[in-house]
């Protein structure tokens, strides 16, 4: 039997958008098509997904996840600026 994900909730469902957000952030700053702007927006709103408490642990998992995206986009940005 598969696992069953965790049921849709708006905080659920933003982080995974910022998970997805994050390989697309890193190609865009690496092939410059994305502006240092607008990579900082949309990291800011992956930093707005990871805030609060996560009491289910897959949930947690991926916020760990994305904030490990989040580090190595802020060491980007840091070296671009």
């Amino acid at each position: 039997m598969s696992k069953q994900p965790p049921p849709s909730t708006p905080q659920i469902n933003r982080l995974r958008a910022a998970a997805a957000l994050i390989p697309i952030i890193e190609s865009g700053l690496a092939d410059s098509r994305l502006s240092v702007e607008r990579a900082a927006l949309m990291a800011s709103f992956c930093e707005w997904t990871v805030e609060g408490p996560f009491d289910d642990p897959s949930v947690a998992k991926l916020a760990e996840s994305v904030d490990g995206g989040l580090k190595r986009i802020k060491m980007a940005l840091s070296s671009t600026a």
